[in-house]
C-alpha cells in the first residue's frame, strides 16, 4: 500500500508528553511542548526507565549499513515490553515491504522512539499535543488519517515511511535530518539520541 501525504509535515508538531520530558531533559533543559509546560505522566502510563549511554565509537558487525553516519551525540537507552518490541517489528516490516531497507526502518523506529518511546498511544486528554495520536504522533487534523488509522501501527508506520520515500536523498541523511523532514519537530535534534538502539532493534527483528 501506498499512502501519500503531502501537506502534513509542515503542521505536523511534536507532542509533550510524560513519555518524552525525560529524553529531552538532556539537550539544551527543553522539556516543554507548544503548551510550554511539562506534564506528570498519564493514569496508566509509567514513564519507561531510560539511560544515557556514551556515544560508541567502534562499528559493530552488520551496522555500517544501519548507521552509515555514526550516531550523533549521546545516545539514551530505554526497556521495552513485549508490546513496544511488537511495533518496532510492525514499523521493519513495513519499511521491508515499501522497499526502504534497514536503514528506513532505524530511521522510523528511532523516531517512534521519541515521539512515543514505540507506545501506540490513544488520546490523553489534557496532556494531548492537539489530536496527536499513535506510535509517530500522528494528527487526524494535519491530514495523517482518522483515528483509529493513526493507531493502527502498520498504517501510522506507511503513513511516516511514505512522507519519508519522497524526500530527495533520504538514505543519504542524518537520522535526525531526515526524520524531521517528515515531522517537522519543534525539538529536531532529539531523534539522533535513539539511533543506537534503534539500530540494535532493527538488526535483532528484521529476519524474524
Amino acid at each position: 500500500m501506498k499512502t501519500t501525504f503531502t501537506a502534513v509535515a509542515k503542521t505536523s508538531f511534536v507532542r509533550r508528553t510524560a513519555l518524552g520530558v525525560a529524553s529531552l531533559a538532556f539537550i539544551g533543559g527543553a522539556v516543554a511542548g507548544p503548551a510550554s509546560h511539562a506534564f506528570a505522566s498519564p493514569a496508566g502510563h509509567t514513564a519507561p526507565a531510560m539511560t544515557t549511554v556514551a556515544q560508541e565509537t567502534a562499528v559493530k558487525p552488520g551496522m555500517d549499513k544501519l548507521v552509515p553516519h555514526g550516531t550523533q551525540g549521546a545516545q539514551s537507552q530505554i526497556s521495552l515490553s513485549k508490546e513496544q518490541l511488537a511495533n518496532a517489528k510492525a514499523i521493519t516490516d513495513t519499511a521491508k515491504k515499501l522497499g526502504m531497507g534497514e536503514r528506513g526502518a532505524v530511521i522510523a523506529v528511532a523516531t517512534s522512539m521519541q515521539e512515543s518511546k514505540l507506545e501506540n498511544l490513544g488520546h490523553l486528554g489534557d496532556m494531548n499535543d492537539h489530536d496527536s495520536l499513535g506510535l509517530f504522533q500522528q494528527r487526524p487534523s494535519s491530514g495523517w488519517g482518522t483515528p483509529a488509522q493513526i493507531t493502527d501501527p502498520t498504517y501510522a508506520a506507511t503513513a511516516f515511511l511514505s512522507n519519508l520515500k519522497q524526500v530527495d536523498g533520504w538514505q543519504d541523511l542524518p537520522l535526525t535530518v531526515a526524520a524531521q523532514k517528515v515531522q517537522v519537530s519543534a525539538f529536531p535534534d532529539a531523534y539522533a539520541q535513539w539511533e543506537n538502539q534503534a539500530a540494535h532493534i532493527v538488526q535483532d527483528v528484521w529476519t524474524k
